[in-house]
């Protein structure tokens, strides 16, 4: 199974089975992903070496900004739009599908979580995908959980702490556990 192959069948939204040959794939991109977050997190690189190594993670050019220690457990199911800012300590999650766009802002220690699992015992240790979508100029405070499945509209601000559990229209304030919209951020 390629590469592509196996984003096209994560992005399908699927079950996948513990231990079948997608999940065995899955644990191979892993291996390739935590190699490139550690030389990441290992020393010192410049912006652009950032940009480089960010490049083979996710398999394209990308031009954003990353403060390391920064981590993810696959790195191919990663789309950065220009000029995103990723803050220290992030954690994505993108088997399912992570999707952020331009001028976005990731907080401080902020979770991106695309994979939940089968609630029946016998299915625990199955995976489920699910897209995230965060939109153009979207601020994420710093300590927040965004869950699998959700979208967050452009230009909208997530407070610190928050946990996404449902989508989140565009030009909105939302926080909280779990996240709900406080008010436009135009009022």
């Amino acid at each position: 199974m390629t590469t592509a192959e196996f984003l096209e069948l994560m992005n399908s939204g699927k079950q996948v089975t513990a231990e079948s040959k997608v999940h065995r794939i899955m644990h191979k991109l892993s291996q390739e992903a935590i190699r490139i977050t550690m030389e990441i997190n290992s020393r010192y690189h410049t912006p652009e070496e950032i940009n480089d190594l960010m490049s083979e993670l996710v398999g394209e050019p990308v031009n954003v900004g990353l403060f390391p220690p920064f981590y993810t457990d696959c790195g191919k199911n990663i789309h950065l739009g220009n000029g995103v800012f990723i803050n220290a300590g992030c954690k994505l999650q993108d088997q399912g599908g992570i999707y952020i766009g331009d001028g976005a802002l990731i907080g401080h220690n902020t979770v991106l979580a695309t994979l939940n699992h089968g609630l029946l015992p016998e299915e625990r240790h199955d995976l489920i995908p699910k897209p995230i979508h965060i939109g153009k100029n979207v601020w994420i405070g710093s300590n927040s959980t965004i869950l699998s499945g959700v979208t967050i509209g452009d230009n909208t601000v997530i407070g610190a702490g928050s946990v996404v559990t449902k989508d989140i229209p565009a030009n909105m304030i939302a926080v909280g556990n779990p996240a709900r919209v406080v008010r436009s951020i135009y009022d």
